[in-house]
């Protein structure tokens, strides 16, 4: 099948708000390592356009073969919606690893903000996937509680959840010692997503023993992406350096 008739059948543009997988795979007939990347928007819409494609074009230029998942949101969010579609992406890609000439022995999942929180939590459940060699979490979401993202737990639980519900998806209060490892970046200027998120992960990572790696990048805001032109420009680089210390 040919590069774009397979990347048709996967991903269709003119349904919106559905699962797609949108694959960037490098075509030089070698087996290279992957990452699959949920880039976010409050569970409102996936912002494929800052966290989604540049991620998986530097990706590829690095010699990784990457996939972008395009999880449903909106009314379409509510648990456990989001979950279900990455957790699809993960099985039709391993589902496909010959043919798309992965190393499955080195693989990351990517998650900025809401996208964050989904890699977060899912990666905080046993959901019957393989765990994969690195998360990187990019100002993530990570609780449902007191310092949450209002806008992205509205759409995922509704905006009255119960408190099993907080409890369950969030990520801080679920990580144990099987945790993957974990990158993790944001920025002290972030008023979108509260920078106590990253530090209440970064702590229950600690407490579990679980290899990770906090960057903190003074006065950088929310949503930065590659984060070019800024202080936060390298962060990409030390996240895939991370990546392969775990290999």
């Amino acid at each position: 099948m040919k590069f774009s008739e397979l990347t048709e059948r996967i991903y269709d543009f003119n349904r919106p708000n559905r699962y797609a997988l949108k694959p960037y795979l490098i075509n030089d007939g070698k087996k290279h390592p992957f990452a699959i990347i949920c880039p976010g928007g409050g569970y409102s819409e996936v912002c494929s356009f800052g966290e989604g494609r540049p991620f998986a074009k530097k990706l590829n230029g690095l010699g990784y073969h990457a996939f972008v998942v395009y999880y449903r949101v909106k009314k379409k969010a509510r648990y456990p919606h989001p979950h279900e579609d990455l957790q699809r992406a993960i099985e039709t890609v391993f589902a496909n690893a010959e043919q798309w000439r992965l190393d499955t022995g080195s693989w990351s999942i990517w998650g900025s903000s809401a996208g964050g929180h989904l890699v977060a939590s899912y990666c905080a459940q046993n959901h019957g996937t393989p765990k994969p060699t690195a998360v990187v979490l990019v100002y993530p979401v990570i609780s449902m509680g007191e310092h949450t993202h209002k806008g992205s737990r509205d759409n995922l639980l509704g905006k009255n959840p119960d408190e099993v519900m907080i409890e369950k998806l969030s990520a801080e209060k679920r990580v144990t010692s099987d945790y993957p490892p974990a990158f993790i970046w944001y920025g002290t200027a972030d008023d979108t997503v509260a920078p106590i998120n990253t530090k209440m992960m970064a702590d229950s990572l600690e407490k579990a023993g679980v290899p990770h790696r906090v960057a903190e990048y003074e006065g950088i805001g929310h949503g930065a992406g590659l984060a070019q032109g800024t202080v936060a420009e390298g962060w990409f680089e030390k996240a895939v350096e991370f990546w392969q210390s775990q290999s």
